[in-house]
């Protein structure tokens, strides 16, 4: 039984990857980048239009919860609502493989 699920959270992990590595191409940004910790959150920022000195905020209790708007401003500029900018923040392995798969495009 144990098996059957580490493979099934290995087949979430690589589809969370694989959507990840797409949304980031279709934003014109490497695709790799989803693999580098924090380079990835960098590169989030940049599709999201926010200033790469937010990472600062990162690594500061409390403050860092400003971080959770980013997801929207993703969806956002992807051309979707709100409702989905609530996906990529609460069910990622679903919404951004959604994203990077389906048909919206990136909007600068």
């Amino acid at each position: 039984m144990s098996v059957i699920i580490s493979l099934l959270q290995f087949a979430v992990i690589i589809v969370v990857i694989a959507g990840g590595w797409k949304v980031f191409e279709k934003a014109e940004q490497p695709g790799w980048a989803i693999l580098v910790p924090l380079y990835n959150i960098y590169i989030m920022l940049k599709i999201a239009d926010k200033p790469a000195w937010w990472m600062i905020l990162l690594f500061i209790p409390i403050v860092n919860f400003i971080l959770l708007i980013i997801p929207f401003k993703i969806a956002e500029k992807f051309g979707k609502g709100i409702g989905y900018g609530f996906g990529l923040l609460l069910l990622p392995f679903i919404f951004y493989p959604l994203l990077g798969f389906g048909n919206a495009r990136y909007r600068p």
